[in-house]
């Protein structure tokens, strides 16, 4: 596994880490045994950067994840969670709810400290509450301890565009934007470069956008990128290839993003990820895809706040 710098946070992050959602029964229903040996095999494997979150099966996936995290030493891993989003429609950044928010994560984590806390889709709320409550409160979590780091997480590139020359923070987390059919990602990284700012990159599927069963029905994505992405899965398939392959090779291939998150709760699916990070790149196939996919490409969803949807830089 090959590890980065993760901003200017000191942390060095494998190309790969695990995103523990899948652990909530996000996708399917998940066996607890099979999760703990899913997070063992995920460090074992090099994937030592483990994301959660409370809104993840409604406090489930933090609650299994902290029963495997039990049985493993602190130093073995580093530990992201998020406050903010509690559900569907559920948002409060209160800096009464972040704080009482931090201390119950840590009760279910089993863990002392989280070393980054991203406040969980901020999109989806004023940035009034952002700037002037929320921030302000991971700012206290550090210095009591509680948190080592601090950042925010949404879907809109527009979102960071807007509010990262606004405010102080250690990473954001992104999703969807760095993947075989969206590179919108790669306009933000002169400004987090610039600022020291680390980045988390998540979903390289695209929330199961690439893949040969089709996109879930509740995914936004309009039906040509639908489409147009299972058609670059079965192009793979064709080829005797699985397109979640080549999009984790592809998303974990560029060193100026430090680390790409991807979720499973299987075990011999965890390991099989992190052996192909190391794996060499089809480059015959990739450029196929890339063609195939051309005509959607950075085609995405509107998430939260109109504005936060508008870009600044193109």
């Amino acid at each position: 596994m090959r590890f980065r710098e993760l901003g200017r946070t000191g942390l060095r992050v494998p190309a790969l880490s695990f995103g523990a959602s899948s652990l909530g029964s996000v996708f399917r229903e998940t066996d607890d045994a099979e999760s703990v040996r899913t997070v063992h095999a995920a460090v074992d494997a090099g994937m030592n950067l483990i994301d959660v979150s409370p809104y993840y099966g409604l406090t489930k996936a933090e609650t299994v994840l902290g029963k495997a995290l039990k049985e493993l030493p602190r130093d073995r891993y580093l530990l992201s969670t998020k406050a903010g989003r509690y559900g569907e429609r559920e948002f409060d950044f209160s800096a009464r709810r972040i704080a009482a928010s931090v201390e119950e994560s840590l009760v279910r984590l089993n863990v002392e400290y989280v070393d980054l806390l991203f406040l969980h889709d901020i999109e989806f709320v004023s940035p009034e509450i952002i700037v002037e409550e929320a921030l302000p409160t991971l700012v206290r979590l550090k210095q009591q301890g509680k948190i080592r780091f601090a950042g925010i997480s949404g879907l809109p590139i527009g979102l960071f565009e807007q509010l990262l020359p606004q405010i102080e923070v250690d990473a954001i987390l992104s999703y969807c934007h760095y993947s075989l059919n969206d590179t919108q990602l790669l306009d933000l990284l002169p400004l987090l470069e610039s600022r020291g700012i680390g980045l988390v990159n998540a979903s390289p599927l695209s929330m199961g956008l690439l893949g040969t069963r089709g996109a879930p029905d509740w995914h936004p994505a309009d039906e040509e990128l639908k489409r147009a992405c299972r058609a670059a899965a079965e192009l793979c398939a064709s080829r005797g290839e699985d397109i979640a392959k080549l999009a984790v090779q592809f998303s974990t291939s560029n060193e100026r993003i430090p680390t790409t998150l991807i979720s499973t709760a299987n075990p011999a699916n965890v390991a099989k990820n992190a052996a192909w990070v190391d794996e060499p790149i089809d480059e015959e196939l990739l450029r196929e895809v890339l063609e195939l996919l051309a005509p959607v490409h950075n085609r995405s969803w509107e998430s939260g706040i109109a504005r936060y949807n508008e870009r600044v830089h193109r």
